[in-house]
């Protein structure tokens, strides 16, 4: 995944059956390396808006549950600050009223 944009199921599922053959599965640290690199030198905005355009496309196909975007928040939550935090919650509360 060179950029969130290029992100695909698929792509996932295929890295969690190699790493899950070993650990269970990708682990946070892991995904944080690799979002870090795809975002790296983007703004705050840029990012939240690209993660909010993206899940929003995949609200409208019906391919992005509540329980998904509750994981995703459960996962980068703990790496995030307060301020962060609170608008992490704010977008993904605002996709599951898609």
């Amino acid at each position: 995944m060179k950029d969130f944009n290029s992100y695909t199921p698929e792509e996932s599922a295929k890295r969690s059956g190699e790493a899950g053959a070993q650990s269970g599965g990708e682990d946070i640290a892991s995904l944080a390396s690799r979002l870090t690199a795809a975002f790296a030198g983007k703004g705050e905005g840029d990012i939240l808006r690209a993660i909010y355009e993206e899940a929003e496309k995949s609200r409208r196909a019906g391919t992005l549950s509540d329980a998904d975007l509750d994981n995703f928040y459960n996962a980068l939550a703990p790496m995030l600050d307060g301020v962060k935090r609170k608008k992490l919650a704010f977008v993904i509360g605002r996709l599951k009223k898609m």
